[in-house]
């Protein structure tokens, strides 16, 4: 269930300005709530799975499973907003979550046949929509809403229940609960500290490799996004514009350099090298 809420914990869908009617829902019991999570578990043994840009995964707090940057959790760390109740919108009246677009409601778009993308930049942070073909190169997106990045107070990895979320918290006090297909890849960026290395002040040896890196899995791509972590090992990431899909948009495809100039296979990575 997904309820949208300002400070008093009251229904607000009705306030969005521009949103057409979306479901309602109507609160459980603690008892119906675990009956769900059984059922809920039983189909996901069958493979049947439920995903949508804002989180739709309500539930009851079980035994824990919790592995890696992007698993899911059965343990709640956050009752009041994930297992009592279960807001993707927290946001008093003129703040800046009321003005978030409808499409990233899986209540009122069908995902089949329409999803949205997060672009993320050194300044903006922009929600793209558009249409999906069964081209996934026909791309015909259009511009719902963007922010500046100072806007943007926090974000927060949610893990309850399946590790795609995220806590988007403006500095208004107002939030939205996201489910994002690519969480690691998008928090990389947004998450912080994160030390952004012009190509140019990189030694010799690792602008060869920068570039040679680029040219073999984008030629058209702009300069390569370089991260030094704390391991001192260096992410060199490019912009795969040449892979874009109109479904997983565009993935940035990297590689680990350690500090010597040296491209690590997966088995020498450190564990702040995995993208989290």
């Amino acid at each position: 269930m997904r309820w949208f809420r300002d400070t008093e914990r009251r229904d607000i869908q009705s306030e969005l300005q521009g949103w057409p009617a979306g479901p309602s829902y109507t609160a459980h019991t603690r008892a119906n709530a675990a009956g769900r999570s059984t059922v809920k578990g039983m189909l996901m043994g069958l493979g049947v799975a439920v995903a949508g840009v804002l989180t739709s995964q309500g539930g009851s707090p079980g035994s824990g499973r919790d592995i890696g940057p992007d698993a899911g959790s059965d343990i709640s760390h956050d009752r009041p907003d994930e297992t009592e109740d279960f807001p993707v919108m927290w946001a008093a009246p003129g703040t800046v979550a009321r003005t978030l677009p409808w499409q990233l409601d899986p209540g009122r778009v069908d995902e089949k046949k329409y999803t949205t993308h997060a672009i993320v930049t050194d300044r903006r942070f922009v929600i793209v929509g558009l249409p999906v073909h069964k081209d996934t190169k026909a791309i015909e997106d259009e511009v719902l809403w963007e922010i500046p990045r100072s806007a943007i107070a926090t974000v927060e990895r949610r893990n309850f229940k399946d590790g795609w979320d995220i806590k988007v918290v403006f500095t208004d006090g107002s939030w939205c609960r996201l489910q994002v297909r690519s969480r690691s890849q998008l928090t990389e960026y947004l998450i912080g500290p994160l030390e952004l290395i012009p190509p140019e002040s990189l030694p010799p040896t690792h602008q060869q490799t920068a570039r040679a890196f680029a040219v073999a899995n984008s030629p058209d791509a702009g300069p390569p996004i370089i991260t030094r972590h704390t391991c001192g090992c260096y992410r060199i990431a490019v912009v795969a514009a040449n892979r874009t899909d109109s479904f997983f948009g565009i993935t940035d495809e990297y590689t680990i350099v350690a500090a010597d100039g040296t491209e690590l296979e997966l088995t020498g990575y450190h564990p702040e090298d995995f993208t989290s």
